[in-house]
C-alpha cells in the first residue's frame, strides 16, 4: 500500500510542475492564481499523503493549516483582481 502512495505522491507532483509552467505562461492573471492554487491543492494532498506512509499526524496539522492559508490567500487574491483594493469601503 505504501508504494501506491508513493506512485500517486509523485504523480502528483509532476502534474503540480505542469501547473507550474501553467502559472509562469497563463495569457491571463486569472489563469496563474488558478495555477498557483491547484499547485496548493496538490501540496496539501502531498502532505496528507506523506502523513499515512510515515505515520506522522503533525504533517496532518500542517496540511490543514497550509489548507486554510491556500484558501484565504485565493480569496484576497481573487478580491483584488476583481475591485483593486483589499478592505471594504474606508473614504
Amino acid at each position: 500500500m505504501q508504494s501506491f502512495f508513493w506512485g500517486v505522491g509523485i504523480f502528483l507532483l509532476v502534474n503540480a510542475f505542469a501547473c507550474l509552467w501553467r502559472a509562469s505562461a497563463g495569457p491571463t492573471v486569472v489563469d496563474c492564481i488558478l495555477a498557483v492554487n491547484i499547485i496548493g491543492t496538490k501540496t496539501l494532498v502531498v502532505l496528507v499523503l506523506l502523513a499515512l506512509v510515515f505515520g506522522r499526524a503533525m504533517l496532518l496539522d500542517i496540511a490543514l493549516v497550509y489548507g486554510l492559508l491556500n484558501f484565504v490567500i485565493t480569496v484576497t487574491a481573487g478580491r483584488l483582481l476583481e475591485t483593486g483594493r483589499l478592505a471594504g469601503d474606508q473614504s
